[in-house]
């Protein structure tokens, strides 16, 4: 029984995302046939299309979804202790001289490679 809940509640999901999809395409269809007529009215179609396909969505399970995963997604970042400035400075610090660092001894490295290579092994000069 669940099974077939599901199964109507995707089917029902679908169809209203694909209805809205349609409202989306017919704003644009207005707006670029609508070419003689001013920006206002032309852009009045463009938005109000686009607004009642996210309302549609919206009202839909998978946009209730969507937007209670936002909320909690927010709430989440609300609880993040970010680092001061001095703290991002310094951090940021440390990792430019590490990277100057690596950098260093991957030259050293390759110029060492390189000389055992064609100096030792090969005999070139």
């Amino acid at each position: 029984m669940s099974q077939q809940t599901a199964s109507q509640t995707e089917e029902k999901s679908s169809w209203v995302s694909g209805l809205a999809a349609l409202i989306v395409v017919a704003a644009l269809v207005l707006y670029y046939t609508l070419v003689d007529q001013s920006l206002l009215v032309r852009l009045a179609a463009l938005f109000g299309g686009i607004a009642i396909a996210v309302l549609i969505v919206a009202i839909s399970p998978d946009g209730r979804r969507f937007i209670a995963y936002a909320k909690d997604s927010w709430y989440e970042v609300k609880k993040v202790v970010w680092p001061t400035r001095k703290e991002s400075t310094q951090m940021t610090l440390v990792v430019f001289g590490f990277v100057l660092v690596m950098s260093l001894f991957l030259w050293l490295a390759d110029k060492l490679i390189e000389w055992l290579v064609f100096s030792v092994f090969l005999g070139w000069k």
